[in-house]
């Protein structure tokens, strides 16, 4: 009888061996494949997301936007200022303001209001001096000031900004 050849069991555990790292390299391979898919498609969906929510917040933006501001002139008031340190002449500012309001509905809440409004104008103005006036800064100054004393004078109606039309100081 001939022998037949045996095989050597070495070979089996290393063929077994060898094909081991393929299977780790392939899995990682796969694995990574799936991330980067995973990834991008999230990616994607959050982009989608993000660009609808963008899209509703500027249509309510423009929705809010349409309703047409309203603008309440207060008379032309002329007021002597408090004279600054030093023997000064007598100065005086020369003010036209305009109120903004959101819409017509608050306009027929603060017209009423409108003497109220111009004593609070006055009794302010009156204590202030021709150096507050001065600048663009001053100016920032008195307009936030003026806003929240109007805003006090036609409560519970708002006034969303005083604007100055004319600012003369002489």
């Amino acid at each position: 009888m001939a022998k037949k050849p045996k095989k050597a069991p070495a070979a089996d555990g290393e063929g077994g061996q060898a094909e081991a790292p393929k299977s780790r390299k392939k899995l990682i391979v796969i694995a990574a494949a799936v991330l980067i898919v995973g990834g991008a498609g999230g990616g994607f969906l959050m982009k989608k997301r993000a660009a609808a929510h963008a899209e509703a917040e500027h249509a309510e933006q423009t929705a809010e936007v349409k309703k047409p501001a309203v603008f309440l002139d207060i008379r032309e008031m002329v007021l002597n200022l408090s004279p600054d340190a030093g023997p000064d002449k007598a100065k005086f500012a020369k003010l036209r303001i305009a109120l903004e309001l959101k819409d017509a509905k608050v306009e027929g809440e603060v017209k009423p209001l409108m003497p109220r409004v111009e004593d609070a104008l006055q009794v302010y103005m009156r204590d202030l001096r021709s150096s507050d006036l001065s600048g663009s800064l001053g100016l920032y100054r008195l307009r936030e000031e003026l806003l929240r004393r109007v805003n006090v004078a036609v409560y519970p109606a708002k006034v969303e900004a005083v604007l100055f039309k004319d600012v003369i100081v002489q």
